[in-house]
């Protein structure tokens, strides 16, 4: 963090919360957008910038400390998890937030990744997704879909990919959602909504890399495209998409399906989105990628699920406490020596 001092009583913007570092990511990467919300957002959280700590793992993302004017540590890879979660659980009064990348958290870091998620510590994670090893020069990564040619697969990836919001569904996440790079103020929405959770935020970004896997969600963020490639979920408002919003999305059963909105269906027909509905939203985050499920379906962004449940920091004190209270504080020897010792012979 820089030396440079901020009084309470001043205001900050963006700028306070860069820093003289050199941002060293390709030019065209998705990165810089991210970085620009974040530094946008975070004046508006009313946090103190010295209460705000970024640590990262390994790869592209994981440089983000270094041009964040707050505390941070760039850790080692795939362990940010684990090393955020020592911080929570000791400084529970800070905002923690990890930023990591598909490779750093969902292959080496992938075990860390989904106990955080289920301990639920109050922290955030912003996971950005580009569907490659970036950092190592264009390798597969556990995002990358099947057959995907790259340097370490010159014939085809054979791996199935991961899902990450799925993933994050099934290590019982308490918040999860999904934004991109090239959508400012929507990125900037989901970034405030993390923030808000009380718990384990898994925020996905979709991020180009535009050196080694360009253009892998060019659909999703082209003006010609994204309005009948992308549905934004809004809390009670319809799944409705298209450049008209002639679209929407109907559940047969288990199965959503596209219907035209005209004389024959109209908003009101459509499938409602509700954030705590916990079985619509595993049907959500599976919908592009379910094989079972006929014709096109639009890819979902926004915040899929959220729910509340304590938070492991807060249980931790709670029951350090208790202990104190009722034995008085605790003799390391005794408990070293305990009831089940060995004498060798």
């Amino acid at each position: 963090m820089s030396e440079t001092t901020i009084s309470p009583a001043q205001t900050l913007n963006a700028k306070d919360f860069a820093t003289d570092q050199e941002v060293r990511w390709c030019p065209g990467c998705g990165d810089y957008s991210i970085l620009a919300q974040v530094q946008k957002v975070m004046p508006t959280l009313g946090i103190p910038r010295e209460n705000i700590v970024i640590i990262s793992g390994i790869g592209c993302s994981s440089r983000f400390p270094y041009y964040m004017n707050t505390y941070g540590m760039h850790s080692i890879h795939g362990r940010a998890t684990a090393i955020a979660s020592g911080l929570k659980a000791t400084r529970p009064e800070l905002s923690v937030w990890i930023v990591t990348g598909d490779g750093d958290s969902l292959s080496i870091g992938g075990n860390h990744t989904i106990h955080l998620l289920r301990r639920n510590f109050d922290m955030n994670i912003l996971l950005f997704n580009n569907q490659i090893y970036g950092l190592t020069k264009g390798q597969y990564s556990p995002t990358s879909e099947e057959r995907k040619v790259t340097k370490s697969t010159p014939f085809g990836s054979l791996d199935h990919p991961f899902n990450p919001l799925a993933l994050a569904m099934g290590a019982d996440a308490s918040f999860i959602a999904r934004s991109m790079d090239r959508d400012p103020k929507h990125l900037q929405q989901m970034l405030l909504r993390s923030q808000a959770h009380k718990g384990a935020s898994f925020l996905e970004i979709y991020q180009n890399c535009n050196i080694f896997n360009d253009g892998a969600f060019e659909i999703f963020t082209e003006k010609g495209s994204k309005p009948v490639e992308t549905l934004f979920l809004e809390q009670g408002k319809p799944l409705v998409f298209g450049a008209q919003r002639e679209k929407g999305i109907r559940l047969d059963g288990f199965r959503p399906t596209v219907v035209g909105l005209g004389s024959e269906f109209n908003e009101n027909d459509c499938w409602i989105h509700d954030e705590k509905d916990f079985y619509k939203a595993q049907i959500l985050v599976r919908m592009f990628d379910d094989p079972t499920i006929e014709g096109h379906l639009p890819r979902p962004f926004g915040v899929f699920y959220e729910t509340d449940r304590p938070c492991y920091e807060e249980m931790l004190n709670l029951q350090i406490e208790e202990v104190i209270r009722s034995r008085g504080k605790g003799d390391l020897d005794k408990l070293l020596r305990g009831n089940e010792t060995w004498t060798i012979m």
